[in-house]
């Protein structure tokens, strides 16, 4: 009875999972702002695994596609969080000093810059009610840290790196982080965490 019932559960977990939008198969209102310095308003759709930007004017079938290099930036108004979302265009490499364009979603700005990127990436599970594990489809938020000078690094999530770049202000950030129960594996908590940080550098 009890493998039946977590097989039911795992189907409709499934299933579930399986039905949801994810944000970037969506279009959304937007705008984008080119190299050339034309701002094109209309519907935006994303893809940061493939570094492409779908644009489109509302009530027109026509459908541009840009590649980094052709933008700037780009912002759209995401209903499946009802907020405003912000992409830039930014440099980077992980092995060279040299690097190409990608779309980077900035999160928070100021002392320490939090950028982000979004992969699909299948990962497995064990169920208590189902003997085995089972593979679902994730989407995974990769952190990028932007120092004042432009540098961007990839951030590898561990608690220690965190601290350490933060120096001095460790202390008061871990503080904070435990008053409120923020937690770095939640993207809005990491967001909040970065922003009190860069508030402590505020006059």
């Amino acid at each position: 009875m009890i493998r039946i019932v977590g097989v039911l559960l795992l189907v409709l977990f499934n299933n579930w999972a399986f039905a949801q939008d994810w944000a970037f198969e969506l279009w959304h209102d937007g705008k984008i702002i080119l190299t050339s310095g034309d701002t094109l308003r209309g519907v935006v759709k994303y893809d940061l695994q493939q570094d492409l930007v779908q644009f489109g004017y509302k009530n027109d079938t026509r459908v541009e596609a840009f590649s980094p290099r052709k933008v700037l930036l780009f912002e759209i108004f995401d209903a499946t969080v009802k907020q405003y979302r912000t992409f830039f265009s930014l440099p980077y490499s992980s092995t060279t000093s040299y690097g190409a364009l990608s779309f980077f979603e900035l999160l928070a700005e100021g002392k320490l810059t939090l950028l982000c990127r979004e992969v699909l990436e299948y990962r497995t599970y064990s169920s208590p009610y189902y003997y085995g594990s089972f593979s679902r489809l994730v989407l995974v938020y990769r952190y990028f840290f932007m120092d004042e000078k432009g540098r961007i690094t990839e951030f590898t999530g561990k608690r220690p790196e965190l601290m350490n770049l933060m120096g001095r202000q460790a202390q008061e950030v871990d503080k904070y982080m435990r008053a409120n129960k923020l937690r770095m594996e939640n993207k809005d908590d990491f967001v909040r965490i970065i922003s009190y940080y860069n508030s402590l550098f505020k006059e």
